[in-house]
């Protein structure tokens, strides 16, 4: 019996170890983001901005068309450029957002490969066409019609960066689809909210954020892996920066419509990020020793494992025999259906989200599966791969997208309980 103690507690504390950074950001991002909003309202005119959309865009001519009129919809009556990077294209983007009213850049260099290179190439253009900001808006999105306009009274307000409400969503009746969109919404909602009701950073997404061209300018542009926007937020979030979070502003973008599809968006960013943490880890623990406790929540965040593979061990420290190590577990599943419940109620199906959380061991065993390919995409060599696409699938997802969007604001409803 001593022999099976000394066994176990090795694993309970392993477990602790692993679980403990991803519970401690749910517990107290999921609690902040229920706090009441902060207020930023002012008088200050948006209107001598000069505010330019960047689209990276690399082989979309099925959806760049419907990007840029969901952006001209936003943008009607103020001077907001459109601008698209057709970004190392082998069919007709440059032609279909051209066709669509925006004005194309075209960037061809085989050499520069992957989404960072094509907005550094974005800021680079914008700059040097007298840009104070620049909203970026990935070429399979749809944006909500009020996001400009939020997005200039935000910078006009004083934000250096801004950060919109990124929701995944898809029009697959796939439980693990459903599940994924439900555990997005939990990232890119729940816990941006928590982190500006308290003051910090919110973070930047990759989709939806805006950000001065003096901060480009100050901190240049130069992150070119598969996590460009976490990494970029790293790099503001060190030399002082804050993102203000927009939760009325929302930003769209279609999941993949099939199953191989999403498995390969999802280890390229969860490897992604594996590999970030590895890169970052160390430097942002550095800072902290050094009484810069603003790096103290990004390395949590590295710090954290996805939700699924932190409730796979939660799991299993669960099945072991050791009443502390029980008792940690229990909290924790506490914690994480907290959060997950706080993300479904952000939705406009609370519903039908509970109905699909009863497949949630499945979508544990799914994600599970996925870590071969996980542990290869967080590799330093990692190269970016474009998620491939169902066309009608994805138009007809990306239309029910861009009419929910509409409909939301042409009758003030938000996407999420108003706490949020």
């Amino acid at each position: 019996m001593l022999m099976t103690t000394y066994l176990y507690e090795p694993m309970g504390a392993a477990l602790t170890l692993l679980t403990l950074p991803l519970l401690v950001e749910l517990a107290v991002l999921t609690f902040a983001s229920q706090l009441p909003r902060r207020n930023r309202e002012s008088t200050a005119s948006s209107a001598a901005i000069r505010l330019a959309v960047i689209i990276p865009a690399h082989n979309e001519e099925m959806l760049i068309g419907s990007c840029i009129e969901s952006l001209q919809m936003s943008s009607a009556g103020d001077p907001t450029r459109i601008i698209a990077i057709a970004h190392n294209c082998s069919d007709r983007t440059a032609e279909r957002a051209a066709e669509a009213g925006a004005e194309v850049v075209v960037y061809d260099d085989l050499q520069a490969t992957g989404k960072g290179r094509a907005l550094a190439h974005g800021f680079a253009y914008a700059g040097s066409q007298g840009m104070d900001a620049c909203v970026i808006v990935d070429a399979d999105s749809t944006v909500s019609p009020n996001l400009i306009s939020s997005v200039r009274r935000a910078l006009a307000n004083g934000a250096e960066a801004v950060q919109c409400r990124y929701e995944m969503e898809s029009s697959s009746k796939r439980p693990t689809t459903r599940l994924t969109s439900l555990a997005f919404r939990g990232f890119n909602v729940v816990r941006p909210a928590g982190r500006d009701r308290l003051g910090l950073s919110a973070g930047i997404l990759g989709n939806g954020f805006a950000v001065r061209q003096a901060v480009v300018a100050n901190n240049s542009y130069n992150s070119l892996s598969v996590v460009e926007d976490l990494e970029f937020h790293i790099r503001l979030v060190l030399s002082g920066k804050k993102v203000h979070f927009l939760n009325d502003a929302k930003v769209s973008s279609a999941l993949p419509s099939t199953q191989q599809g999403e498995a390969t968006q999802r280890s390229r960013w969860e490897g992604g990020r594996a590999n970030a943490a590895r890169t970052w880890l160390g430097p942002l623990l550095r800072q902290i020793t050094r009484g810069r406790l603003r790096a103290l929540e990004p390395a949590l965040d590295l710090a954290s494992l996805p939700i699924g593979y932190g409730a796979a061990l939660l799991l299993v420290a669960l099945a072991l025999p050791l009443t502390w190590i029980r008792i940690y577990a229990l909290i924790g599943m506490l914690v994480v259906a907290c959060h997950v419940l706080i993300a479904a109620s952000s939705g406009t199906d609370f519903a039908g989200d509970m109905r699909v959380l009863a497949r949630a061991p499945g979508y544990i065993l799914w994600k599970l599966c996925m870590l071969p390919s996980l542990v290869r995409s967080s590799r330093s060599d990692s190269a970016w791969v474009r998620t491939e696409r169902e066309p009608a699938i994805i138009l007809e997802g990306v239309a029910q997208i861009s009419q929910a969007n509409t409909l939301e604001h042409a009758v003030g409803i938000r996407s999420s309980v108003e706490t949020v």
